[in-house]
């Protein structure tokens, strides 16, 4: 009977310590995968304006169109593509991408 008290109590602390920190680690690496995206969105909005061919509202049809990105943008925890009309003002570096 001691003996498997024992090995409850030990389970649920393990347990209790595992499961949060595997939840924080699974969402640190979400927040870094959508990083990545809007800093990819973000240099080429950059090199788009800064060659005189964007405006400082830059969308990614501008980008898909005048060739400085030719792979679609995806959301890399839904897979699904950004929405054309997502947007960058490069003035504030205020990102909308839509899903």
């Amino acid at each position: 009977m001691n003996k498997k008290v024992i090995g409850i109590t030990v389970a649920v602390i393990i347990g209790m310590i595992l499961i949060p920190t595997i939840y924080k680690i699974h969402e640190n690496h979400n927040e870094k995968l959508l990083l990545v995206v809007e800093k990819e969105f973000h240099y080429y909005a950059k090199e788009c304006f800064l060659k005189d061919e964007c405006s400082n509202v830059v969308t990614l049809k501008e980008l898909y169109e005048k060739g400085y990105m030719e792979e679609k943008l995806t959301n890399p925890i839904n897979k699904k593509y950004y929405d054309e009309e997502s947007n960058i003002h490069l003035d504030t570096n205020e990102i909308n991408l839509i899903s």
